[in-house]
């Protein structure tokens, strides 16, 4: 599905990107390109469009009937006089699709007239603005840039985007792993993960952020889950790269919940570092220098390679126990957020016809009779003020005593 999105000059369109426009994004010094994701070597953007090649057909196949991965990767492109100027990669964060990510905004001032900071911030506005008026699904975006990419931090400031977290990517060389693989680790009881925990993985993700990016993540448990399609795709992904995966979680018995998981992305030709996925319950911070040793364990049966892995600024003790075995610190992002609050749907009020008012309001409800007396204009009192008068002994014994039958109240039904 595309849309045409124009500038004031009416020349720029936004559509769904095609195969042949991977051919004509060539990128020079003054290329900009905002990446969300982990450590410098994701910006290298020819191997990423060596992959987009390859990856096109698949992906445009699964868009041709309903599956769990159509529409795991949407792009569009920003085209002007003929010429390609603009590329953006979204994904969806999660499985219900609530929470999209940003993965990747590149703008090439070589296509257009005017080389100026002010127009490469419009083709990139634009292009974020598509995506936000198509996406219908989408209620919350999340990005992510590096800290000193000043293009990256104004265009999504420019766009609504507020800071979320900021990340910090560390790396542990072969030799720090293997002077900590010979630390014994205490983990009596590390299991496997399996679909069947996927409640017990969610539950500690969720403990170990704090509310606002919980709430902007919108994990569910079936987030955990994998599903037939999701297996055979990351098999075959893991075949093509050469890559092992392996997961596991400790398991609190007392609690029935997991206090500690990772997961390893291991390379298996060395061509790459390995990749550590690491998740510790807040009350259980003494598990960081046992699971650390744990993967540190199972690295050493694969080609020697640095081990790298992040931290977000409300983890402190992951921080500092990374310090403390002298990790280096290879990036420094800050993670951003969006709210399209218009999209959120609203819930309908109850009808007052379905109200049982009388049922509800019983206070309202006449306790007798009302008996009919007679009136007579007072002297003194105003004269447009009917006063009581006459009444009978029955009628007054039933009287408050501070009752005052000048007063206002006589107007109302007994």
């Amino acid at each position: 599905m595309s849309q045409a999105n124009s500038t004031d000059e009416g020349s720029l369109t936004i559509r769904a990107v095609h195969f042949r426009d991977l051919d004509k994004l060539t990128p020079d010094e003054g290329t900009e390109i905002v990446v969300s994701g982990q450590f410098t070597k994701g910006r290298q953007l020819p191997n990423y469009l060596r992959r987009m090649r390859g990856w096109y057909g698949p992906m445009q196949l699964l868009t041709l009937f309903p599956n769990p991965l159509q529409r795991w990767f949407l792009g569009f492109v920003a085209e002007q006089a003929n010429q390609v100027c603009g590329l953006i990669q979204v994904a969806p964060f999660n499985r219900t699709r609530s929470t999209w990510r940003v993965d990747r905004v590149l703008v090439q001032p070589c296509m257009l007239p005017d080389q100026t900071a002010a127009l490469k911030l419009d083709v990139g506005s634009q292009l974020l603005r598509h995506c936000f008026e198509t996406i219908w699904e989408a209620h919350t975006w999340i990005s992510e840039t590096d800290v000193n990419d000043n293009f990256g931090l104004a265009l999504y400031r420019q766009n609504g985007f507020q800071p979320l977290a900021r990340i910090t990517y560390w790396s542990i060389e072969a030799d720090q792993l293997q002077r900590l693989a010979e630390h014994e680790p205490d983990l009596p009881n590390l299991l496997p993960v399996s679909n069947a925990d996927a409640q017990l993985i969610y539950q500690l993700e969720t403990v170990s952020m704090p509310p606002q990016v919980r709430q902007v993540f919108d994990h569910q448990i079936q987030d955990f889950r994998s599903n037939l399609l999701s297996n055979a795709g990351s098999q075959i992904s893991r075949w093509m790269r050469r890559v092992e995966t392996l997961s596991a979680y400790v398991f609190e018995p007392q609690r029935k919940a997991a206090i500690g998981y990772f997961q390893l992305k291991l390379c298996r030709d060395g061509s790459h570092p390995h990749l550590a996925k690491l998740t510790v319950h807040p009350a259980y911070t003494w598990l960081y220098p046992e699971l650390m040793a744990q993967m540190s364990k199972v690295v050493q049966g694969f080609p020697p390679q640095a081990l790298r892995l992040a931290s977000l600024d409300y983890q402190p003790e992951r921080e500092g126990y990374l310090k403390s075995i002298q990790a280096t610190e290879v990036e420094h992002t800050v993670m951003m957020s969006r709210s399209v609050w218009h999209k959120v749907r609203e819930s309908k009020l109850p009808s007052l016809e379905g109200l049982h008012l009388p049922d509800v309001l019983q206070g309202l409800q006449p306790s007798g009779k009302p008996i009919p007396g007679r009136f007579s204009w007072s002297a003194n009192g105003p004269s447009d003020r009917p006063v009581r008068s006459n009444i009978s002994p029955s009628e007054s014994a039933a009287q408050p005593k501070n009752f005052e039958t000048d007063s206002g109240l006589d107007n109302l039904p007994l």
